[in-house]
């Protein structure tokens, strides 16, 4: 008996500690300062549409020149949030005009925002999709937890006393701006595929972040109103989960795909540097599709067997790609000299044209050219160096009083002269003052030594 109740102590003990541990309500606001900060946040009018607007063209730029901190800074001033989780919010308290406020400023925002950017789009010089473009128009069943997670962390954030860096956060995780964004530039572009694929991501965030407001507003439990009706709730509810199901189900299927392509090509390239190596022969372009389920190899050098390549394509099956199929492009080269390898690869694997090969080779030329000409300058210059240390001997041994000689040979230019005059311009740190007739001297030998035509001599006496 002393056991079991030690037993249940110590059970009470640890569910006392993981829920002092995970309580929400020790700093959580009143239910009316809780109403009050999401109704507020519902509005875009006013100040909140005009931010909205220059974070739609801040988010655009950054999309455009594929500048992640622009976009980022876009995110964090984005009032979208507020109509969202008022969404949601309105869902958990049965408060139907609530709801329709908060859909009407999202649609209106969604409007507005793909208003703009499109416009901005249609403007820009910049027409190119970049990465970071690209990236929005494929969401997966990942991107649905990331918008379920951060909006959790954002309801939550705003149902405390102290409001946090959470919210910020949440609005760079979940990425309402750039999508949007991008779907502007599918219209401005008329690629529907991008329009969609981005469109879906936006949605899917949205209904994600609203979805976690609704759970954690079920948890917290605030004040309910009641519809005019119970069927008008069920219709609500029903409806609510509908639009749930209806969003994660596509995004399943995508990410579906995306660890199919991913597992296939993993596999593909394993098999690849395994087992397509040969002695005399070597890989010159390979492409891996896993939508077709195909290897494509192209090879030069002696030639593969139909033997060996029936092994190749039985081995498929050990690396787990029993329905993948083996293509063998072969170009036979006997002696692999560089003459030859330039026509095949030529021919057969960059699919070029003889200009566009003389072009490379010229472009190669043309480098060895100039770093034969860097090799030669560097040697002058070594050389040049060279002489400047004898010159400087030279001196001590004449003037044991020269410390330090700066020298530097260049070329002088006259009014009405046609040809330039070489100078030689030195600086001489002396311990000593040098007389006229000792300055004379060091003149007069340089231009025999160096064959200027003249001397320009500054001495500085320490």
């Amino acid at each position: 008996m002393a056991n079991e109740e030690s037993a249940r102590m110590s059970v009470a003990t640890f569910r006392a500690a993981l829920a002092y541990r995970f309580n929400l309500r020790a700093d959580q606001s009143s239910f009316e300062e809780i109403d009050k900060n999401i109704r507020d946040g519902i509005e875009i009018r006013g100040t909140n549409l005009w931010v909205l607007m220059l974070a739609i063209f801040i988010a655009s730029i950054g999309l455009n020149v594929n500048s992640t901190a622009v976009i980022i800074g876009a995110m964090l001033i984005s009032p979208l949030m507020g109509p969202i989780m008022g969404v949601g919010y309105g869902v958990g308290i049965n408060d139907y005009l609530l709801i329709r406020k908060s859909i009407g400023n999202l649609l209106v925002s969604f409007l507005i925002g793909l208003f703009t950017s499109t416009i901005y789009f249609l403007i820009s010089p910049l027409s190119v999709a970049q990465s970071e473009l690209l990236s929005r128009t494929s969401p997966t069943i990942w991107d649905v937890l990331i918008a379920l997670f951060g909006g959790l962390a954002g309801i939550i954030a705003s149902t405390r006393k102290e409001k946090s860096i959470v919210i910020p956060g949440v609005a760079i995780a979940t990425a309402l701006m750039p999508p949007l964004c991008t779907a502007g530039y599918g219209l401005a572009n008329g690629s529907m595929e991008m329009f969609f694929g981005a469109f879906y991501l936006f949605f899917i965030n949205c209904v994600f972040i609203a979805f976690a407001t609704l759970l954690l507003i079920g948890y917290l439990k605030p004040p309910h109103k009641q519809f005019v009706n119970e069927k008008l709730e069920r219709k609500v509810k029903f409806y609510t989960y509908m639009v749930v199901m209806g969003t994660i189900l596509p995004s399943i299927y995508l990410a579906y795909g995306l660890v199919t392509r991913e597992v296939f090509n993993s596999r593909a390239n394993d098999f690849i540097k395994n087992e397509m190596v040969f002695e005399n022969s070597f890989i010159a372009k390979q492409e891996i599709s896993a939508n077709t389920q195909v290897i494509d190899i192209t090879l030069i050098g002696q030639q593969i067997s139909d033997e060996r390549f029936n092994e190749l394509s039985k081995k498929l099956e050990q690396y787990r790609l029993p329905k993948a199929r083996l293509v063998l492009h072969q170009t036979v080269i006997k002696e692999l000299d560089e003459a030859t390898l330039k026509q095949s690869l030529l021919a057969d694997v960059l699919n070029s044209n003889q200009q566009v090969f003389d072009t490379k080779n010229k472009q190669l030329q043309d480098l060895q050219n100039e770093l034969a000409n860097l090799r030669t300058k560097q040697n002058q210059q070594s050389e040049y160096l060279q002489e400047q240390k004898k010159i400087f001997a030279e001196l001590v041994a004449q003037y044991p009083q020269v410390q330090k000689l700066a020298v530097a040979k260049t070329s002088e230019y006259q009014m009405n002269a046609d040809v330039a005059s070489s100078v030689l311009l030195l600086n001489i740190t002396s311990n000593k003052s040098l007389s006229r007739t000792e300055r004379k001297k060091i003149s007069d030998w340089l231009k025999v030594r160096t064959g200027v035509d003249q001397v320009k001599l500054s001495i500085e006496t320490h």
